[in-house]
């Protein structure tokens, strides 16, 4: 009897299924429904895979195996996301430059990846930070600028003395730098934007389209937060400077609030640190020089410290100015603050002390009045809320207190009534606002797609001077909207990245690609003058918005993607991946393949119609995996002791897919016994054996694993589906002999989780050798069979649990009767009477 020997069936198979092309798939075909089987790229940034990779990409690969087995034509591609700060971080660590240490990394990870055995199309394969690729990022980036959704402001960021270099909010730990621990500042610098904001309520509408988590398209829908209120002005005025009843000319300060029914109730104003009241020279703010300090002090936050909700709020009043509330000319003070803002909302608030948690806190601080507007329908008798008064406020909606002519009106009915007369005396207008921002898509780095643009003050002043003109044919809408900075026409690309020795950040916050004077130093595309090339590059997130496209054609010079193949193959039917990425990636694909539907280049505006996400493998410890802790766990040394297709049903076996939970091994050893027993089950085949009975114990086990298999593969519950295959393979090591075609069945069901050790049992069978057994169809099972056998008959009486008996499936209401009163134990409740049923 020859021993299972993983290592070498595993090599044999990978080799076959790569010279016969089995994972490759014919994008033409027409015999076969489409299926486009995805899971997120990876940024090949460390030095290999590791088992959060694993873990996805094993639980997606059964799923497109299964597919595949179940008559689809599968498209399952894999490439690289090698662009951007991960590599670049790794680089720098390391002191490889980034296109060699990306390179190296993805051939390692490439080799690590077909030793799991995935059914990637190789063919097919993409890295984002090729000129072949980028090309077509920049090209993209070229398509949002025409349609002027691509802008270019000053705009603040984390910044780090330190390391030099502006970092992302997730790289600041407690206001620190994560790799050098430097207090992060905030500076202003100029950033390229895309305009996610115009898309808000697109993104919204589109959840109706697609099958996504709820938990992810709730994240989504927070993330974007849309609310229906009203904009408020209030009137500014200098100490001794005339009210707003004697003159039209003072300043105005506008607010966005979703309660114009607390208006009432407003006892001070809160404005941002960067807003422009603070510095505006025609209002006498008398302590300027603590109105410095304090903004200096908020620079040293970034925007989630400035926004977290559980620290205490600080602030300093505006002295010498006021603020004058439009429902009742009281005049307020005016506070700056960095809990609040400048891109949320109009970098404003009102505040409502009473009614609002956060504004109570600060009005207790600082010793502001607090004034109850709102009274809880609950409780009438309730007394307004005096300064200094009760710890708590109330945030609902009830009777209208302490307004004026509108007392007695509920919350709902004032908003109304409040919104219109604000817009009657020009004091307001109904609105919408949005938490979304802009999406800031610029890097002053080096490792990325550089911003296909240059600056040219000839054709900045050219077009200063003709923006009287109501229509302007040769510039194209972003180049109006952005006054000098030309787009490099599609022939001109790729703007190439040169290869730079020296490629860390600059003191000055400049990307390094600014000291390189022939790259920097260029004709102007359209007027052929002196012109500046922009030494940004994008976010790595604008060359993943797009990627999915890419895969059908990755070798397709003329244009980005193959329109034939698009309408054939998109959008994606099934996309795996992170949680995670909700509000980033997940929302920013969205919104790319939106604008690409706008501007008529595909006929989709949903990516991804199924999505599905993987838990998180945790440390034995039960915390995150890190190189830093040094808890990181690797797939290598396991496959190469036990094979990858032990690996693969471990994995998966450990927890829910969607849950995920703390790695351990322990379990493996079982898994790799089972896996043993299969590969013995093979001698127990007698050939010609004919099946056992209908009504067989096996028969019936066999028709319910079918059954369950499908049905959670179908819900990604991976490990309870190895479970059933267990108990089948129990009942079947219970049999004297087996017959060929129960075990062909069983070697399907498992060939999704285990394919190297399934093709080798499968060629035993005495199959044709160059078939694979995912060319051959899903089992299917037959309905009859998965019914219960057996019941467990219920007998009460008044009302009270008496006996339980076993009974037959199908039993008749006259049996279970007879059934019923035959029971001793129902004889002895029962005794002389006649149950009355």
């Amino acid at each position: 009897m020859e021993e299972y020997n993983p290592q070498k069936i595993e090599a044999k198979w990978q080799r076959f299924w790569e010279e016969n092309k089995i994972n490759a798939c014919d994008l033409n075909d027409q015999t076969k429904h489409k299926f486009y089987n995805l899971v997120m790229f990876f940024y090949p940034s460390g030095d290999k895979i590791h088992i959060g990779h694993v873990y996805n990409y094993t639980g997606a690969d059964v799923y497109g195996r299964y597919k595949r087995l179940k008559g689809l034509n599968v498209f399952e591609p894999m490439g690289y996301d090698a662009f951007g700060l991960p590599a670049e971080n790794y680089a720098i660590k390391t002191g490889v430059h980034p296109a060699s240490s990306t390179q190296k990394n993805i051939e390692y990870s490439k080799k690590q990846l077909k030793r799991m055995g995935f059914m990637y199309d190789w063919e097919k394969e993409i890295n984002t930070s090729s000129p072949e690729y980028y090309k077509w990022t920049q090209w993209l980036f070229g398509v949002l600028y025409k349609a002027g959704l691509a802008y270019h402001k000053k705009a603040p960021v984390n910044w780090c003395p330190a390391c030099k270099t502006v970092l992302a909010n997730e790289q600041v730990v407690n206001g620190r730098c994560e790799r050098c621990g430097e207090q992060v500042i905030q500076r202003d610098l100029k950033q390229w934007f895309f305009k996610i904001t115009a898309y808000a309520d697109k993104l919204l509408e589109g959840h109706k389209k697609i099958n996504w988590p709820k938990k992810t398209i709730l994240m989504q829908k927070n993330w974007i937060g849309r609310s229906e209120g009203a904009e408020v002005i209030f009137k500014v005025k200098n100490e001794g400077q005339a009210s707003v009843s004697e003159t039209k000319k003072l300043k105005e300060l506008r607010v966005f609030t979703t309660r114009p029914d607390t208006l009432f109730g407003v006892t001070f104003m809160v404005v941002a640190p960067e807003h422009p009241l603070i510095n505006d020279p025609e209002l006498n703010i008398k302590n300027q020089d603590e109105v410095k300090k304090y903004i200096d002090a908020s620079k040293k936050k970034t925007a989630l410290e400035r926004t977290d909700l559980s620290k205490e709020k600080s602030g300093l009043e505006l002295k010498g100015i006021k603020a004058i509330n439009p429902v009742n000319n009281k005049e307020i003070p005016i506070f700056v603050a960095d809990y609040v803002m400048l891109d949320y909302g109009t970098g404003a608030i009102m505040a409502v002390p009473a009614h609002d948690q956060r504004d109570w806190e600060f009005a207790r601080k600082y010793g502001l009045e607090i004034i109850e507007v709102i009274k809880p329908l609950a409780n009438n008798n309730q007394q307004p809320l005096a300064a200094g008064g009760k710890n708590e406020c109330f945030s609902g909606e009830g009777i209208v207190i302490n307004s004026g002519e509108f007392n007695g009106l509920t919350s709902q009915e004032l908003k109304e009534k409040i919104t219109k007369w604000l817009e009657k005396k020009g004091l307001g207008k109904r609105a919408v606002n949005y938490k979304l921002r802009d999406w800031l898509i610029s890097r002053q780095r080096y490792w990325g797609a550089p911003i296909p643009l240059v600056f040219c003050e000839n054709c900045a002043n050219k077009i200063k001077n003709q923006k009287s003109k109501a229509k302007n044919n040769e510039f194209n809408k972003g180049e109006l909207q952005n006054p000098g900075w030309i787009l490099v026409p599609e022939n001109q690309l790729p703007v190439r990245l040169p290869d730079l020795e020296n490629f860390k950040p600059t003191d000055k916050g400049e990307s390094p690609l600014a000291r390189v004077e022939n790259f920097v130093n260029v004709k102007c595309p359209k007027c052929g003058r002196p012109a500046k090339r922009s030494t940004e590059t994008m976010d790595t997130f604008v060359c993943s918005s797009w990627y999915f496209l890419r895969f059908l054609s990755p070798h397709l010079n003329e244009r980005p993607f193959d329109q034939e193949l698009i309408k054939k193959w998109l959008p994606v039917d099934q996309y795996c991946g992170g949680a995670e990425h909700a509000c980033l990636h997940l929302l920013y694909a969205r919104f790319i393949t939106k604008v690409l539907a706008d501007q008529k280049l595909i006929d989709f505006d949903e990516p991804f119609i199924k999505l599905n996400h993987q838990g998180m493998i945790l440390a034995e410890d039960g915390n995150k995996m890190s190189k830093s802790k040094g808890n990181v766990v690797s797939p290598d040394d396991y496959v190469k002791k036990y094979g990858a297709d032990v690996f693969r049903l471990h994995i998966l076996f450990l927890a829910p897919f969607d849950e995920g939970g703390r790695w351990n091994d322990r379990g493996i050893l079982g898994v790799k016994r089972f896996l043993e027993r299969v590969w013995k089950l093979q001698y127990k085949i007698i050939k010609n054996q004919e099946l056992n009975a209908e009504d067989s114990n096996l028969n019936r086990i066999i028709h319910q694993t079918v059954k369950k298999v499908t049905q959670d593969i179908e819900n990604f519950h991976f490990n309870t589906a190895i479970s059933q295959l267990m108990i089948l393979l129990n009942e079947m090591e219970k049999q004297d002999s087996l017959a060929a075609e129960h075990y062909s069945l069983f070697i399907k069901l498992l060939s999704p989780f285990a394919p190297h050790i399934c093709e080798e049992l499968w060629e035993r069978l005495g199959n044709n050798k160059n078939k694979s057994i995912f060319n051959e169809k899903w089992p299917a099972y037959a309905e009859k069979f998965v019914q219960k056998q057996e019941i467990e008959l219920v007998i009460q009486i008044n009302g009270k649990l008496r006996d339980k008996i076993k009974a037959p499936a199908d039993i008749s209401e006259e049996t279970a009767v007879r059934l019923a009163k035959d029971s001793k134990k129902i004889q002895k409740w029962l005794g002389n009477k006649t149950p009355c049923l």
